[in-house]
């Protein structure tokens, strides 16, 4: 429960927030052109793959969350 409480806090940083922001959107885009580039070309992007598109960036930007919230010395 602490370990969610002290992620619910880095959310709360804009600096914190900033960072896997910028973390998701260059992971994501280089996990979505290796995944995705190929079907989003072909006109193949259907709704199942949209959502697996979705979470290519939602992925690092928590992943990203999740290590700076740990690297945070809790009171």
């Amino acid at each position: 429960m602490r370990q969610l409480q002290q992620i619910q806090m880095t959310l709360t940083q804009r600096q914190c927030r900033n960072t896997a922001i910028r973390v998701a959107l260059v992971v994501g885009t280089l996990l979505f052109i290796i995944n995705h580039a190929g079907a989003l070309l072909n006109h193949e992007m259907s709704g199942d793959r949209w959502i697996s598109a979705l979470l290519t960036y939602l992925v690092p930007f928590g992943v990203s969350i999740h290590g700076q919230s740990t690297c945070q010395i809790v009171p």
